[in-house]
């Protein structure tokens, strides 16, 4: 995947091990001794991704940092890996104030606002910089607006959910006719569905802890995921093709309850942004980094790599309607926000 340039310099020294070793460690309860004086404010800050995904030691890190940053006035205890519940459960929660921070990936958080899934458009962005550039400016303020419609408020820049790949254990995907007919796994989000049934394919929409069971099964005959994913869930041992597509990029949202964010005092509000930005800033390096190790380990792992032809691709888009029925969907800021940056889509 090509380099990200606008990301704050990684933590020197930090290997893809030491990620995985750092978010092993996290506790799967999260308790904490508190401080001499008890904090002000007790907050808490969920995930719902996997221990080994880099989001969460750098949220871990977020939360030492703003605790010594705050001398304590302020704790957020960490519950990374779904231990407060499904993504389903956690959009609700920080909406209702039961979770008062929350990562979550853009694709889960377009289905309370649909707005935010402009960035899922396939076959869109092609490079790191034009991804930045897009959500570091107009396209993610057009999303941070519409999650903020949704009643939470975005506390930080966007993470790297990273490029998602197509795996297959038949046949490699090359090409959009390669899809005709292939029942693919994809996530509960209407882009992701659209997207695959304009090249002819079968999408079926299955939990992620169902994925291994469903691919060892033949349930369906593929899945499309970014590497971190397709290594955490082991689909190497069941998938025997990755196609390097990149047909959909995807963030990281940091939200913070409304009400809760508000109640901090305008210094400790600074303190939370600052040090949540710079978790994301820290992430987005953290993937490039660490995609460029797992594909080496995935091949030695015996997944066979593929360079498929993208061009063809979102020309079968274009062909399809597909880009024309999301421009609608989405209205005319949206979507000039999106081809000011990766260029006409139509």
């Amino acid at each position: 995947m090509p380099d990200e340039t606008a990301a704050a310099p990684v933590a020197p020294g930090l290997s893809r091990r030491a990620l995985i070793a750092g978010a092993a460690a996290l506790p799967l309860v999260a308790v904490r001794t508190r401080p001499a004086a008890a904090a002000e404010f007790t907050y808490k800050l969920a995930t719902g991704q996997s221990l080994t995904q880099p989001i969460n030691a750098r949220l871990e890190q977020a939360t030492q940092r703003i605790r010594e940053a705050s001398g304590g006035r302020i704790e957020l205890k960490f519950f990374p890996a779904s231990q407060l519940g499904s993504d389903t459960d956690l959009i609700t929660q920080v909406r209702s104030g039961g979770i008062e921070f929350l990562n979550i990936a853009g694709s889960v958080i377009s289905t309370v606002a649909p707005g935010a899934a402009v960035t899922n458009v396939g076959f869109a962005f092609s490079t790191y910089d034009q991804v930045w550039q897009g959500v570091d400016g107009e396209v993610g303020a057009y999303v941070r607006a519409q999650i903020e419609k949704a009643g939470v408020l975005v506390a930080a820049k966007a993470a790297d959910n990273s490029f998602r790949q197509i795996t297959s254990s038949a046949k490699p995907i090359r090409t959009p006719e390669d899809l005709k007919g292939y029942r693919i796994r994809v996530p509960v989000s209407p882009i992701f569905t659209s997207l695959f049934s304009a090249l002819g394919a079968n999408p079926t929409s299955i939990n992620f802890n169902e994925l291994y069971t469903a691919l060892q099964t033949r349930l369906v005959d593929g899945q499309e995921n970014g590497l971190v994913a397709i290594e955490s869930g082991k689909l190497y041992e069941v998938q025997k093709y990755v196609s390097e597509t990149n047909h959909i990029w995807d963030p990281f949202w940091i939200l913070a309850n409304r009400r809760a964010f508000g109640r901090l005092p305008a210094d400790l509000q600074e303190i939370v942004r600052r040090e949540l930005d710079r978790a994301a800033l820290e992430q987005r390096g953290d993937v490039v980094r660490l995609n460029a190790s797992l594909k080496t380990d995935l091949a030695a792992r015996g997944l066979a790599f593929e360079a498929p032809d993208k061009a063809a691709f979102r020309k079968a888009l274009a062909q399809s309607g597909y880009y024309r029925d999301w421009r609608e969907k989405f209205g005319p800021e949206a979507w000039k926000s999106l081809e000011s940056v990766v260029g006409g889509l139509a």
